[in-house]
């Protein structure tokens, strides 16, 4: 099968969902023209310039990088449409309407290549119906095509085809998904809502349901159905108004107007509350009033009995806090069900109706359970699919106890539960997950673009990945290999909590360079996210409380050898990053010999936000930076290109893409970004072996760093007075913002003096551990281990 080959992009639509995916586009650098309707008046393309504009005031950010924007270009219906010759595909995201969809395929159609791709990006529209707006010649190359809001952030896209769907054109759009903008695929059947939303607003449904019947309060039932159940922590009822109840109560109407037969047909309206807000215009998040409302710091919450906003409370009762803490599912669920409290009853009878509806329903909406339970991870953030949830509590007990509750009329619907549920004690096993049409156990996908995924995301049950082969470890870090993939590039992987740098991974991260430097071609730094949260401050704190003010020197000086340990080892070093790379975990980043990065990497030196300063080299790289950059620029003044980075370190700034850390100089332009994270491991091994082949060589370490010294200092001391006369800064900010150019600028030493890398270390070190010794420093420490967020004293 050839390699589909996506040079440019067209989006139908500037609305949030359409501007959103043309962004994401932009962000993989592919170029993207994106329509709408002509304005009635001025620029004819003043739509999609509102549009962009309004991208720029989003958060989380659609564009990784500001100028991500300026790869999208700004079209017509009524002058552009030629422009269409030029795309490779086709996304269409209008209103979720068939008969504006249908016109508008009619006025598009003509001016489509034949090879193009068509897709549409609906949320729950028959596919088959969209179809038959095409031209004949063309509904081979039309599919579904849905995407999840924020397109950059949810990993879900459901392809859904039709009977006259190309199946070797779905592979490549599936394939080119995958990789270049790193979507995980769900192929749904077409049927209503698809697969995601189908159960996902089932599920709020039966929330609905269960919180009237049982007298619960909608920010009580919110702490229920959350981070506590393996949720996301908008829970039930923040999702809603995060997601817009005119949107809600549209897939609502939707189930409604096209499932006629289900058996929970009932069910599938909004409630009367529902349908009052959506009338006064509290649509949720997007107009400030919803479910939720909030003045000030001050979050009320719709309270039913008296028909206006209370104060946000709520509590769970201890007795089912207490089960909900249980580590073994089969036990949570067996007391959850005993439990008499509603909270606990509430909690049996929202998954007991979902497990009904997914069993009753897995074979029209999905290939096979897999693709239920991955769709609603990825697509509602749930820890967890249903029918994994359901394995986990023990598949016969539960499924006789959802047949109890279907008989005694407790469960919403009187539907028997299939043969199958109780011919089979699992639905994922090694070998594959159920699949109620064919009766069978399916595999995973064999497209080749799934061989890159050497760690692939797993559901309970399924065999897992490969645990490769250990070389050496110990309680910080393990040095294993794939011999599979390449038995002679080693893997080093940080085993502590949250991947923290503390004293065992320091020697272990300098062990395991030694080890891969006698036996093996090459190192990668990988393991899954977070990449490294810094140093381990609670090692820290303990040492400043015993006063071993020495031995922390003695660990900072390790650090420093560890990180030149990474830069100068004789294989090279590829740091496979994802998630949070911070402090610590940066300054091993930057000393790495190349980088492979998920586009979702956040890397940051946040050392300011606890009252220090980074000394694990970091400071030290951007002097080197400066110092090259210097030599290549016009009168070679180092100073200019310090500013940034004083900046950036004195902020804390930590960079929102891995595209964002090259420009902040975390990361360099001729490292690899990724766009989806599960290749990581793949591209990185390749990357060291590449590297290895071309007869890789370290740098050599500079004895003559040109630095800005006393003056660099003083400028940037004069930026800190000014701030600090206006209030933006405290004292103790001020100290260490002049610490960190101190470093910066190598020490108090006469402007563009040359020293070498160890004496700019060496001055990170001291002026690290003079402010470990400062009580405010030590004060924000202590707060940041105890809160998670900064101290500003």
């Amino acid at each position: 099968m050839s390699r589909m080959t996506v040079r440019k992009v067209a989006v139908l639509g500037a609305g949030v969902m359409g501007a959103q995916i043309a962004t994401h586009c932009a962000n993989a650098d592919v170029p993207v023209v994106l329509f709408d309707l002509p304005a009635k008046a001025g620029d004819a393309n003043g739509i999609v310039n509102k549009a962009l504009a309004g991208l720029r005031k989003l958060q989380p950010a659609p564009a990784a990088t500001k100028e991500t924007l300026q790869a999208i270009e700004a079209a017509n219906y009524e002058h552009d449409l030629e422009k269409l010759r030029e795309c490779d595909l086709v996304i269409e995201a209008i209103a979720e309407k068939m008969e504006w969809k249908l016109d508008l395929y009619a006025k598009v159609a003509p001016h489509l290549r034949p090879d193009a791709i068509f897709a549409s990006n609906t949320s729950g529209l028959s596919i088959t119906a969209l179809a038959e707006g095409m031209p004949a010649a063309l509904r081979g190359r039309f599919c579904g095509i849905h995407f999840f809001n924020p397109p950059r952030y949810m990993a879900l896209v459901e392809l859904i085809a039709t009977a006259h769907t190309d199946p070797a054109m779905l592979d490549q759009l599936e394939t080119w998904l995958t990789t270049r903008l790193g979507k995980s695929i769900v192929r749904a059947k077409d049927t209503p809502n698809f697969v995601a939303n189908r159960v996902g607003v089932f599920s709020m449904l039966a929330v609905m349901h269960h919180t009237a019947r049982l007298g619960l309060g909608f920010d009580e039932v919110d702490l229920l159905t959350g981070p506590k159940i393996g949720r996301p922590k908008s829970a039930t009822y923040r999702t809603a108004d995060v997601v817009g109840l005119d949107t809600l109560a549209h897939v609502i109407h939707t189930m409604q107007a096209t499932l006629p037969d289900d058996p929970w047909h009932a069910f599938f309206q909004a409630p009367a509350w529902l349908t009052a807000l959506i009338d006064q215009g509290a649509l949720g998040q997007k107009t400030r009033a919803g479910i939720y409302t909030k003045q000030g710091k001050q979050i009320s919450v719709l309270d039913l009995e008296h028909q206006d906003y209370r104060a946000s409370g709520g509590h769970i009762a201890p007795e089912v806090d207490e089960i909900l803490a249980l580590r073994d599912p089969v036990e949570k669920f067996l007391e959850l069900r005993a439990c008499a409290h509603p909270q606990a009853q509430f909690l049996w009878a929202i998954f007991r109706d979902v497990f009904h509806y997914c069993a009753c329903h897995l074979g029209d909406i999905a290939d096979n359970a897999r693709d239920v339970d991955f769709a609603m991870r990825w697509g509602f953030g749930w820890s967890q699919g249903p029918f994994e949830t359901w394995q986990a509590a023990g598949w016969r007990a539960t499924a006789e106890a959802i047949r109890e509750d279907i008989e005694a009329g407790h469960a919403m619907a009187d539907a028997p539960l299939p043969a199958w549920v109780f011919e089979r004690d699992a639905v994922h096993a090694p070998e594959g997950s159920y699949s109620a049409a064919e009766n069978a156990l399916k595999p995973r996908s064999d497209l080749p673009v799934y061989r890159r995924q050497l760690s692939p995301e797993t559901v309970l049950g399924e065999a897992r990945p490969d645990a490769g082969q250990t070389l050496w470890e110990n309680a910080g870090v393990r040095l294993w290999v794939r011999p599979d993939q390449d038995a002679r590039i080693g893997i080093l992987s940080i085993t502590s909590k949250m991947h923290a740098i503390g004293e065992e991974v320091l020697d272990g991260v300098i062990e395991a360079v030694a080890r891969a430097e006698r036996d093996l071609d090459g190192l990668v730094i990988w393991h899954d996210a977070p990449f490294a949260v810094g140093a381990n401050l609670m090692q820290v704190t303990e040492a400043i409380k015993a006063g071993q003010f020495d031995r922390l020197e003695r660990t900072v000086a390790r650090f420093q050898a560890a990180s030149m340990t990474l830069k100068h080892a004789q294989v090279p070093v590829v740091a496979a990053v994802q998630g949070m790379a911070l402090g610590g975990g940066c300054e091993f980043v930057m000393h790495a010999a190349h980088r492979v990065m998920a586009l979702e990497s956040y890397v940051g030196l946040v050392e300011a936000g606890v009252g220090l300063i980074p000394a694990g080299g970091g400071c030290k790289e951007f002097a080197l930076q400066a110092h090259t950059l210097a030599r290549r620029a016009a009168g070679g003044d180092v100073f200019l290109y310090i500013q940034n980075a004083f900046q950036t370190i004195a902020m804390a700034t930590v960079a929102k893409s891995a595209l964002e850390a090259v420009q902040l100089g975390f990361a360099k332009a001729s490292d690899d970004v990724l766009f989806n994270p599960h290749e990581l491991l793949y591209a990185a091994l390749r990357r060291a072996r590449g590297m290895a082949e071309a007869g890789y060589r370290p740098p050599v370490e500079s004895r003559a760093v040109k630095v800005a010294g006393r003056n660099g200092i003083a400028t940037c001391e004069m930026m800190l007075v000014n701030m600090a006369e206006g209030g933006f800064i405290s004292a103790h900010d001020y100290r260490v913002a002049k610490a960190a150019a101190t470093a910066l600028c190598g020490g108090e030493v006469e402007t563009n003096a040359q020293v070498s890398e160890q004496w700019i270390l060496d001055v990170e070190r001291a002026l690290f551990v003079d402010l470990l010794k400062c009580e405010p420093t030590q004060a924000r420490i202590v707060h940041m281990l105890e809160t998670g967020k900064p101290l500003r004293n």
